[in-house]
């Protein structure tokens, strides 16, 4: 699995900054004190350490991080760090003399009279004169190089079995950088994931609207030609106006209904010319009220969005036999459009074939704003009201 550019940038700083850190701590010592002088033998036995733990991160980031983050083998992850640790564990101990003795002079250069040896009194502080002295060949301790041991039960070829605190405090630090490494893969890993969970959101939510695009246009056609066949028969002069004013909304719906949005003038335009389309067809007992905006601010709104309402209250709200209504409004607040639609309800709807327009609105409204809509239809016995409130982009 190849890494991200900005998951290499973090590890590079981190590595950089812990490299650079016994440098600054050097300088700083010696600006504070003129006596020290700069001693790079220093820098390079701290900079060994931490070529120890880069080599030790290098095989974790690029070997077994991706068993356990990308390949899910946790088996195989977990069992090659315990033999990591192990052999970190071998390494600690056997790495330097300063882990295994004590403080204090080599073994080689503690020196122990032979039992022939004759020893000055405890009490005697000076030597006599006449106090006779050894022979060159007599073994004496050097007052150099004899010194008491600081461990009475010192073993020079025993080793410490028990890790001391400088073990301990390097399994902390390795285990840290470990987890580090672990968290922040696992990091970009689940933004990686998000990225291409949203990705896919995206290409579902077009693909769709592009589906219940293809469903409201021909429903919306089949209703116009219903129309337009109706009129043929009753008067001949309203059906030739109304193919003309069935042009001018194919051209909107061929040429503006596959886009994500429209400006709000051309829909309002778009739903004036199928008010008057409809206005056509019936009689004066049916009294048909629109109020839309005067004026329309350059904002945009999903083709086709509204039309389905109005529909739905030509086909359930028309009565031949008494006298109905329809009424629509459209306002404008702010960055909200607010939209309303109320129609009586006829003894016998008009129960036309096909009718998918509200049930793919419902759909888009929930992919295209989510909970940033609101939509309230009543049912009553002899009224129908549709309130919808929308964003406009």
């Amino acid at each position: 699995m190849k890494q991200s550019q900005q998951e290499n940038v973090i590890y590079l700083a981190a590595w950089g900054m812990l490299f650079a850190a016994p440098l600054l701590s050097l300088y700083v010592r010696t600006m504070s004190d003129a006596s020290l002088v700069f001693d790079w033998a220093e820098v390079f036995m701290v900079w060994r350490k931490f070529a120890f733990y880069l080599l030790l991160f290098l095989i974790h980031n690029f070997l077994l991080a991706p068993l356990l983050i990308h390949g899910h083998r946790r088996v195989a992850y977990f069992s090659i760090m315990a033999a990591l640790l192990v052999a970190f564990s071998v390494y600690q101990c056997n790495s330097g003399p300063e882990h295994h003795r004590p403080m204090g002079p080599p073994p080689h250069r503690m020196e122990h009279p032979s039992p022939n040896t004759r020893h000055p009194s405890p009490n005697t502080h000076h030597p006599s004169p006449n106090t006779q002295h050894p022979s060159p060949n007599t073994q004496h301790p050097s007052p150099i190089t004899h010194h008491p041991s600081p461990n009475p039960d010192f073993q020079p070829d025993r080793k410490r079995p028990i890790p001391g605190e400088r073990d301990i405090m390097a399994y902390v630090v390795l285990i840290l950088m470990l987890g580090a490494n672990l968290g922040i893969k696992e990091y970009f890993r689940s933004r990686n994931d998000r990225k291409r969970l949203a990705e896919l959101k995206k290409q579902n939510l077009e693909q769709q609207l592009e589906y219940l695009r293809y469903q409201i246009n021909p429903h919306f056609f089949m209703n116009t030609l219903n129309n337009i066949h109706a009129l043929v028969d009753i008067d001949p002069a309203k059906a030739q106006e109304t193919i003309v004013e069935l042009s001018k909304m194919m051209r909107f719906v061929l040429y503006e209904g596959d886009k994500r949005g429209v400006p709000l003038s051309k829909e309002m335009e778009f739903i004036r010319t199928y008010i008057q389309l409809m206005r056509l067809r019936y009689t004066e007992k049916v009294r048909i009220s629109l109020d839309l905006p005067t004026e329309m601010p350059d904002r945009s709104i999903p083709p086709l969005m509204l039309i389905s309402f109005i529909e739905n209250a030509f086909k359930h709200g028309v009565s031949y036999q008494h006298e109905s209504f329809i009424e629509i409004k459209v306002e404008v607040e702010g960055e909200t459009l607010k939209f309303s639609c109320r129609n009586s309800k006829a003894e016998v709807s008009n129960q036309e074939k096909g009718g998918v327009g509200l049930a793919n609105v419902r759909k888009r409204l929930n992919l295209l704003y989510e909970h940033q809509y609101s939509l309230r239809i009543n049912d009553d016995k002899d009224l129908y009201t549709v309130e919808l409130n929308i964003p406009l982009s």
